[in-house]
């Protein structure tokens, strides 16, 4: 074998082995135990929501736009369980005049969005209808129909004691576009292993029209 042959030979090793610590280091990168999103005082903390949310951002390439940090709205809805029941979201339109909305939604690895469902809303605003495309990750979108949950979906016991209503699982990868199924419908979703990052459409968002399946984050949410 020739010194060529020797040289590629290690330099292709090289770079495999740089590319599995690249990839290693970036599988950390957004893995957060459910510690770093509260206080001392066990009392969530905003702020470390966010830094996790863009650091799922940067791990997929998601572009970070100026001041997203400070707007995006995040929820661990009073469980204190935000590594496993939360959300993340940016509002880029919600007209409730002429009845359009565009968020994009965000899961960290393994984080359920609760079940929930949308009435009617003020100011004449019907109930929201939407659906949902994945832009990065892998999302498990869960509404009505047969039940196929697979076994890697485990729904957190801060969320009506691990149960949930519906469970059809239609397990959706970049560019796979779901809508719910129909007006009112019971919905919720669960991350992949890698986060997900979802672009949501609808008519229009209010949040006094949302209910959610379990008491006490409904309480929570609502404010009442």
């Amino acid at each position: 074998m020739s010194y060529f042959h020797v040289f590629a030979a290690l330099a292709l090793v090289c770079l495999l082995m740089l590319g599995g610590c690249s990839e290693a280091r970036s599988a950390s990168a957004i893995q957060f135990d459910n510690s770093y999103y509260y206080g001392p005082d066990g009392k969530f903390l905003p702020d470390k929501a966010r830094d996790a949310y863009i650091a799922l951002m940067k791990h997929h390439g998601y572009p970070v736009y100026p001041n997203i940090r400070k707007d995006i709205w995040v929820s661990d809805y009073g469980t204190g369980q935000f590594s496993k029941l939360g959300l993340g979201a940016m509002m880029w339109a919600n007209n409730e005049q002429d009845r359009y909305m565009l968020q994009d939604v965000y899961l960290m690895p393994g984080q359920m969005l609760p079940e929930h469902w949308h009435l009617d809303g003020e100011n004449g605003n019907p109930a929201k209808r939407e659906g949902w495309l994945v832009r990065h990750g892998l999302s498990h979108i869960v509404g009505e129909g047969k039940d196929n949950l697979p076994k890697e979906v485990v729904i957190p016991k801060c969320h009506c004691n691990g149960t949930a209503t519906v469970r059809h699982d239609v397990v959706a990868a970049p560019g796979t576009f779901v809508p719910l199924n129909r007006v009112g419908a019971h919905h919720w979703q669960f991350a992949g292993p890698q986060g997900a990052i979802i672009t949501e459409v609808a008519n229009v968002h209010t949040s006094p029209a949302v209910r959610h399946q379990d008491p006490a984050i409904n309480k929570n949410f609502l404010g009442k």
